[in-house]
C-alpha cells in the first residue's frame, strides 16, 4: 500500500471517528434533555413508576376521604400491585402521605416563592399566589382536590409550611406593616384560606357542566379581588391588583416519584 494511500486511510478513519464523537454527543445531550424517568435504566423506570402508581392512587383515595380513612391494601389495590410491594417504597401510610404534601404543596409553594421574589406589595403578592394557584388546581384536579382536602389541616401547616403556612405568614406581614387591616388574624387567615378553597371546589365541579362554567368565569380573580376586601384593600384598588397581568410562574412540575 502506497504512502498516499495510507494518508487517505487515516483521513478517513480519522473523519469517520469525528463524525460518531459529534453522534455521540448529540446522543448524550438528548439523552439529558430527557426526563429523568425516560433516562433511567430500566430497572429503575420500573421501580419508578411502581412507587408513581402508589402515589397517585394514594393521592386519589385521600382527597377523596382523608389520611385516617384510607387502609394500605386500598391504596395497593388502586394502584393494582401486591400488598407487599407498598413496603419497598414507604414504611408507613403517613410516609406516603407526607410525600404526597411535599410535592403538592412544598414544590409548588417554593415555585410561588421564587417568582414573586421580587415583589414587595403584600396586596400582590397575595393576589398573585391566589390565582396562581386556582389556575394549578384547574389544570391538574387531583392535586386541587387534594389541595381543598389536606391544604388547611393542621398536619399539612406543621412549622409554618405549606400554601396555608405561607399564605398565613404573608398576611401577618401585611398587617405588620400596616398593608391590611383586621382586629382579627386568626380568624381572617380562615376567612381568605376558606374563600380560595371554596372557589376551587366551585371551579372543579363547574368543569363537568357548561352551564355552572359560565358562573366561574375569572373566578381566580373575583376570588383574589374578594380576598383582598377581606384584608382591609380598598375595592377599586384589590380589582386593579387582582386583574393586572399575571406573570408566568418558574414552575417546573417535579414528577410524584421524586418524593
Amino acid at each position: 500500500m502506497s504512502e498516499s494511500t495510507v494518508r487517505v486511510s487515516d483521513r478517513k478513519i480519522e473523519q469517520t471517528m469525528k463524525t460518531r464523537e459529534r453522534d455521540t454527543g448529540s446522543e448524550d445531550a438528548d439523552a439529558s434533555a430527557r426526563p429523568r424517568s425516560e433516562r433511567a435504566p430500566r430497572g429503575e423506570r420500573r421501580k419508578r413508576e411502581t412507587r408513581t402508581k402508589l402515589l397517585r392512587a394514594a393521592m386519589s383515595l385521600m382527597a377523596e376521604r382523608g389520611l385516617e380513612a384510607v387502609a394500605i391494601n386500598e391504596i395497593t389495590e388502586a394502584a393494582d400491585v401486591g400488598f407487599g410491594t407498598f413496603y419497598n417504597h414507604f414504611s408507613s401510610k403517613e410516609e406516603i402521605y407526607t410525600c404526597i404534601v411535599n410535592w403538592v404543596f412544598e414544590a409548588f409553594a417554593d415555585a410561588l416563592e421564587r417568582s414573586l421574589d421580587t415583589v414587595s406589595d403584600s396586596a400582590e403578592i397575595i393576589s398573585a399566589s391566589i390565582r396562581h394557584t386556582m389556575n394549578r388546581a384547574k389544570e391538574d384536579p387531583l392535586w386541587g382536590r387534594f389541595l381543598v382536602r389536606e391544604g388547611m389541616s393542621a398536619r399539612s401547616m406543621r412549622g409554618g409550611a405549606g400554601l396555608a403556612g405561607r399564605l398565613n405568614r404573608d398576611i401577618a406581614q401585611g398587617l405588620k406593616i400596616g398593608r391590611f387591616k383586621t382586629n382579627d388574624s386568626f380568624v381572617t387567615f380562615i376567612s381568605v384560606g376558606a374563600t380560595v378553597l371554596g372557589a376551587i371546589v366551585a371551579e372543579l365541579d363547574a368543569m363537568a357542566d357548561e352551564k355552572d362554567a359560565k358562573l366561574t368565569e375569572a373566578l381566580p380573580e373575583r376570588t383574589a379581588t374578594l380576598v383582598l376586601t377581606i384584608l382591609g384593600i380598598d375595592e377599586a384598588e384589590a380589582m386593579k391588583i387582582a386583574t393586572a397581568p399575571l406573570q408566568p410562574i418558574q414552575y417546573q412540575a417535579a414528577e410524584i416519584a421524586d418524593y
